[in-house]
């Protein structure tokens, strides 16, 4: 990534600094996912973290500080994600089945950093509207010259890039952002192994589909 949205680091580098930012990350972003911004504390993340209070303070300033640097983190994943299997030199089915599985771990591990970024852009984005506008877009721009080096070498159709990766996005989080509905219409107290491999597998028939029939008429 060319761009940070957190603050410069207060002190030099090193493994147990390193240790206790992520400690503290992983905190902020169950308690952030519970309460949204407003709600959350640094009292409760303190706690959560297992970490005096004002060792967040030192490494991180402010809530607000704190809370992009969650963002930041979320964000960094699934471009890490996308960056290693949406490239030319995979075939496509190959990167869209390997995207999307990571997608979709994502949000069954990590559901409440895909609830965080979805608060935030219901929101307005104003804390990552710049890095949306920048470093996403040049992101989703990468990823259309991938799929029409694939077009190209008849493994799958001509589609709008942009909307393709929405979709792709938007199926994948919704099984983190949407749970409760869906567990209310599973009859399940919590989304079950099953129910994250059925939504697995319609989500790579839906997207797969295409890249076979582009295969098998080539």
């Amino acid at each position: 990534m060319t761009e940070t949205l957190s603050p410069p680091h207060r002190a030099g580098p090193g493994a147990p600094r390193q240790a206790a930012e992520a400690a503290i990350l992983a905190a902020a972003e169950r308690v952030f996912g519970r309460h949204g911004f407003r709600g959350a504390s640094m009292n409760e993340i303190a706690c959560e973290a297992g970490v005096p209070k004002p060792n967040i303070h030192y490494y991180f300033g402010t809530k607000e500080e704190l809370y992009r640097s969650v963002l930041e983190n979320i964000m960094t994943f699934w471009l890490q994600d996308a960056d290693y299997w949406l490239v030319p030199e995979r075939r496509a089915r190959e990167g869209f089945e390997g995207y999307i599985r990571a997608k979709m771990a994502f949000s069954r591990e990590r559901p409440d950093a895909s609830r965080i970024f979805a608060y935030e852009l219901l929101q307005g984005a104003g804390n990552i509207h710049h890095y949306l506008s920048t470093t996403l877009r040049e992101h989703v721009a990468r990823r259309a010259r991938t799929f029409d080096v694939w077009y190209r070498e008849r493994q799958m159709p001509a589609i709008d890039s942009t909307h393709l990766m929405f979709a792709i996005w938007s199926m994948t989080q919704a099984y983190a952002d949407m749970s409760a509905q869906m567990t209310a219409l599973t009859g399940h107290a919590v989304l079950r192994d099953v129910d994250f491999e059925a939504g697995l597998q319609t989500i790579l028939r839906l997207v797969l589909g295409f890249c076979n029939d582009i295969e098998d008429r080539g």
